[in-house]
């Protein structure tokens, strides 16, 4: 079978005819061509009005952050002023009181009297010096200091503390609370320090 394929070759070429046939079945297809992505075009003025509106909004931006720094800046220096102007008046009138500090200072030696009898154990004697109730005299002008000289609420504050322990203090003695007494001694003075260093006269006064 080879050898009959090989002496006629011609068995393996498709007639004439078949190929004449085939020429007339074959159709081209057409190729599609795809044109490229081209940027728009854009002109020198089209370019230069964007470029210009850009340029006037960052100018805008920044100077509206400009204004907002600036009105920072004023209410900051405000409140510099007024807090400068609240100092000075308040030490105005620290300056002047003069009777109210002497109350103030009494206040210190009788603590400090108070303070040494409860560490002798000594309750009779603190009661002694402290006075039978909390209406007595030296407390009574304590307290009318205190009010006077005491401008803001953790000056005050300080004070309602001062006048608790005090209470406390009066309390644990009468029941001769050795314990309680320290207690409410400590919680008095540290109230009494507090308020001397919020108001600036730590250093008007001795023993503090």
């Amino acid at each position: 079978m080879a050898a009959s394929f090989l002496s006629n070759p011609t068995t393996f070429l498709p007639s004439s005819s078949s190929l004449t046939s085939h020429k007339h079945t074959l159709k081209c297809k057409p190729v599609m061509c795809r044109l490229p992505n081209y940027p728009p075009h854009i002109s020198k003025r089209s370019l230069s009005i964007n470029l210009t509106s850009l340029f006037l909004l960052s100018l805008t931006g920044n100077a509206n952050a400009a204004i907002l720094e600036a009105d920072d800046d004023l209410e900051l220096l405000e409140k510099v002023k007024q807090d400068r102007k609240k100092r000075i008046e308040k030490q105005t009138v620290l300056n002047s009181a003069n009777k109210d500090k002497e109350y103030l200072q009494d206040v210190i030696y009788t603590l400090s009297k108070v303070g040494q009898a409860i560490e002798n154990n000594d309750l009779p004697s603190a009661s002694s010096i402290l006075g039978q109730t909390p209406d007595a005299d030296w407390l009574k002008k304590a307290n009318a200091a205190l009010s006077q000289l005491s401008s803001s609420p953790e000056e005050k504050a300080e004070v309602d503390t001062f006048n608790s322990s005090l209470t406390s203090l009066y309390s644990s003695v009468t029941k001769n609370d050795i314990e309680g007494s320290k207690s409410a001694f400590v919680d008095s003075a540290s109230a009494f320090e507090k308020w001397a260093t919020l108001t600036g006269l730590t250093g008007q006064l001795k023993g503090l």
